[in-house]
């Protein structure tokens, strides 16, 4: 699918119309989206395998999996939704599942596969260390890559590294976040685990300003986790993890043996999208763009579905030479569908994030007065005027007290 030039033991030259930097959901995706049109891709992946190290704990809902055909077997249903503050508790259930999670490493292997099978190279341990410009206009990276060092020359190269933002960053077109969650998570073996039931703990207890989680793949394995804020707290979020395992603090105390398994850890923006997506020979997807739901920190979704957008914009955009003229399709689009949801969710995000124990107790109050849809709706960060206007009909007062009012207000 490429062709060499000027290969020397120092360097060598590789030519391809795009190069995808970052091999998670938005970069595979994006790779198989573009092969399928006939554009020459490959993808640099830094670690030494696709999906090597899981840096999300996974959730995602069940009808977005569906639409982009990710296959069954790859993740757990989950009907039953249990939140637990310092005095309060409450559950949702459903009768179908509608949300789930994912076995990311299977998932993101899945999508090497098909992105291969597209036509895609991929090349693991390649590590981006330079880019490269032909005068404004983004012309490719530098990688240190298993053959060597290689200058990969492209006409478009897609950004898909995640938070790093390691192509964007080095063209200096982007800063570093201000806002992000920072999170760490064990994967364990556990005794007694609800395969069908997800858990959030919110107030001090559990996170100095976010939440964790109790989150099942299978009958007898769990994700158990801590997520926290920056700027909001410089806490820990493993020392935090460490205290709640070994003190058993509820629901850990009802899980039997726990025995942690695999370590993650990870960070994903928290600043909305606020980024332009596109410039001259370059396109951002996924966490680079700062496409992720921030109520419970997910974008796996919005990775696949936009890194296909940007592959299908920028495989046709290289016939008028991948300016960011021609490359505003894919900006707009995803704007359009994400953008003002992104905003809602930051108001209630920020809101939860400054709330008293004493005050989640009281929240959680709201949520256990919504149906199983228009919970998931809310996490989901599906603010739409309908569904607000539904939720105003069907909860008044809730509506007028403190929560969806801030989604509303201008």
């Amino acid at each position: 699918m490429y062709f060499e030039a000027n290969c020397s033991e120092e360097c060598c030259l590789m030519y391809y119309d795009i190069v995808v930097v970052g091999g998670g959901p938005a970069g595979l995706s994006a790779a198989y989206s573009a092969s399928k049109m006939q554009a020459r891709t490959i993808v640099l992946e830094k670690d030494d395998a696709i999906g090597q190290f899981v840096r999300t704990s996974g959730v995602t809902w069940i009808d977005d999996m569906k639409r982009l055909k990710i296959p069954e077997k790859y993740y757990n249903p989950i009907k039953n939704y249990r939140i637990i503050s310092q005095s309060n508790e409450v559950l949702i259930s459903g009768q179908v599942a509608k949300s789930c999670v994912l076995d990311v490493r299977a998932t993101y292997q899945y999508l090497a596969s098909l992105a291969a099978e597209a036509g895609s190279d991929i090349m693991v341990r390649s590590q981006v260390r330079d880019v490269t410009k032909d005068s404004s206009k983004i012309s490719g990276v530098k990688a240190i890559t298993p053959k060597g060092e290689i200058q990969f020359n492209s006409k478009l190269v897609i950004d898909a590294s995640g938070f790093s933002s390691t192509v964007a960053r080095k063209a200096g077109l982007v800063n570093e976040w201000k806002r992000y969650g920072i999170g760490a998570e064990y994967e364990c073996f556990c005794e007694c685990v609800d395969p069908q039931t997800w858990i959030l703990m919110v107030g001090s207890k559990y996170s100095s300003a976010g939440y964790a989680w109790v989150f099942p793949i299978s009958r007898n394995r769990v994700r158990i986790g801590v997520g926290i804020g920056r700027p909001e707290s410089r806490s820990d979020p493993l020392k935090n993890l460490h205290a709640l395992l070994e003190k058993r603090i509820k629901p850990l105390d009802e899980l039997g043996k726990i025995q942690p398994l695999e370590l993650h850890y990870g960070l994903i923006p928290n600043e909305g999208c606020n980024r332009s997506s596109v410039h001259n020979g370059l396109m951002l997807v996924g966490d680079c763009a700062g496409q992720s739901n921030p109520l419970v920190l997910e974008g796996i979704r919005f990775a696949i579905q936009f890194g296909r957008l940007a592959g299908v914009v920028g495989a046709n955009s290289l016939s008028s030479g991948s300016t960011g003229e021609s490359l505003k399709q894919y900006d707009t689009e995803w704007r359009n569908q994400l953008e003002s949801r992104i905003k809602s969710a930051i108001k209630v995000q920020s809101r939860w994030l400054t709330l008293s124990d004493e005050q989640w107790d009281k929240e959680i109050e709201i949520l256990s007065s919504l149906s199983q849809d228009e919970f998931l709706d809310f996490i989901k960060a599906e603010f739409t005027a309908s569904r607000m206007l539904r939720l105003s009909l069907h909860h008044p007062q809730l509506v007028a007290r403190r929560l969806f009012d801030m989604v509303l207000r201008k």
